[in-house]
């Protein structure tokens, strides 16, 4: 039976599989996006996240945390200095996974994980979006509100149909 094993092995022994992630890690806090196959994004998704929520908090237990797992002093300093200041608000989710087709040598799912903040082209795109959404309903309570009259339904004398011009 194969209860609560989820981990994907890639093909790999534990010694390759921890190495490879912590250089692709690397490769991607150096560079902000790499191309790799998809399942090897997946597992450097779940590999490379709690790095970068630990690197949100600047203390020396955290630079060695994360300098055991990336193995590489370029790397931790440009995850504590740059990378940091850029994810500090945002509450996790600092990856994304963009499908770019097949490989043509042995038709492996190839992608794109790039780091949230850094894709320009996105974040532009966010920000137009955001400035157009408006709410429909909003603009109905808007002319309703004009034309109710101040005083309570109450009060206000009750209309009749016959009183009520006649559509022509």
């Amino acid at each position: 039976m194969r209860h609560n094993k989820k981990f994907n092995h890639l093909g790999r022994k534990a010694a390759h599989r921890g190495a490879m992630l912590s250089n692709m890690a690397c490769s991607l806090i150096m560079h902000k996006r790499i191309q790799t196959t998809t399942a090897k994004a997946k597992a450097l998704r779940i590999y490379v996240e709690p790095i970068l929520t630990r690197a949100k908090e600047d203390t020396t237990p955290n630079r060695r945390i994360v300098f055991a797992e990336l193995k590489q002093k370029e790397a931790v300093t440009e995850l504590f200095q740059n990378v940091a200041e850029k994810i500090a608000n945002r509450p996790g989710g600092y990856t994304r996974i963009l499908r770019t087709g097949h490989r043509l040598g042995d038709a492996a799912e190839m992608c794109i994980i790039e780091l949230v903040d850094y894709n320009e082209n996105m974040l532009k795109e966010v920000k137009k979006t955001a400035k157009k959404t408006t709410r429909r309903a909003g603009k109905k309570t808007a002319v309703k509100a004009e034309e109710v009259p101040a005083e309570t339904p109450a009060e206000a004398p009750a209309e009749t149909p016959a009183e009520a011009p006649a559509a022509e």
